[in-house]
């Protein structure tokens, strides 16, 4: 297949792009700058303002379209200027792309577009599935925009799936290195009351249901990419404890992240989502990091 992706050159995209690759597909990322796109791939600069350009001649006869642009959510303490640029990058690179694909005189059978289980807001202990509605939060508002923005892609040729993604874990990038200096110095514990669920994924297993979502013609609309095993955060603190053998009983108060993240403290760290896959369990994908000891003993080599 030809795939084409849009933002495949971070933490996400370029291991995917490159599984992609090494499964004998034809890759084009689109990216900002002219950088490296990883071997076998060839890069197409664009501007992701919502209009379209040379880039979107990649887009007529593709089979596959893979959308992971946006702006880093934990990149800055929240702005109103920077919760801005986090909804207008996510939702004017999804419109480039629709706008493409409507003009297509071969559009691909499937466009799967970026989202996050922060589409359900903060849920408690509350099990979350794809049927779950929406929350009322910053980031439910900006997945909600995203998606609808990806909906406009449905057509009789082409299928949409929304990747709803949770906290993906490896040791080279995402949040997890931002958690491993006061475990390394044994000041490391739960965050804020450590009840909040956090729905992790490993990105082996991340890639692996991009990939099995574009290749499977029966998967549509939402996909929440997440482990079906959610912990609360002292869960996980006590397993990345394990992991790293290290303690994990010192709590980071709630109040002193939000003095140091303000907004951002409550909508990343201080709630959560008891998120399950359920349509991916029921349509057939299997998990090969099901339990969180099993993911953090593969990252860290510790079994």
């Amino acid at each position: 297949m030809k795939i084409v992706v849009a933002g495949g050159t971070g933490f996400l995209g370029r291991p995917l792009t490159a599984r992609l690759v090494s499964g004998g597909h034809e890759v084009v990322v689109l990216t900002r700058g002219r950088g490296d796109a990883g071997p076998g791939v060839r890069a197409m600069v664009w501007t992701p303002d919502g209009g379209d350009g040379a880039w979107a001649g990649e887009i007529d006869g593709a089979d596959a379209v893979i959308n992971l642009a946006g702006e880093s959510i934990a990149g800055h303490r929240w702005s109103a200027e920077h919760k801005q640029r986090v909804l207008d990058s996510r939702v004017r690179a999804t419109r480039s792309l629709v706008a493409a694909i409507a003009r297509a005189l071969q559009p691909p059978a499937v466009f799967a577009s970026g989202s996050a289980v922060g589409y359900y807001g903060p849920r408690g202990d509350e099990v979350v599935t794809e049927d779950t509605p929406p929350g009322a939060d910053f980031l439910a508002r900006v997945c909600v925009q995203w998606e609808a923005e990806a909906a406009r892609a449905i057509g009789p040729r082409t299928r949409v799936v929304c990747i709803r993604t949770g906290l993906v874990l490896e040791r080279d990038g995402g949040a997890l290195p931002q958690m491993l200096p006061p475990f390394r110095f044994g000041a490391g514990g739960p965050v804020g009351s450590g009840r909040q669920y956090w729905p992790w994924i490993h990105r082996a297993d991340w890639i692996e249901i991009v990939r099995w979502a574009i290749e499977t013609s029966t998967v549509s609309g939402p996909i929440n990419a997440t482990a079906p095993e959610p912990v609360t955060n002292a869960e996980f603190a006590r397993a990345l404890g394990r992991a790293l053998r290290r303690p994990a009983v010192m709590p980071a108060p709630a109040f002193a992240l939000r003095l140091m993240l303000g907004e951002m403290a409550d909508a990343l760290l201080l709630s959560g989502q008891r998120v399950v896959p359920a349509k991916a369990q029921l349509l057939g994908y299997v998990f090969k990091y099901a339990h969180l000891d099993d993911a953090l003993a593969a990252i860290f080599g510790s079994r």
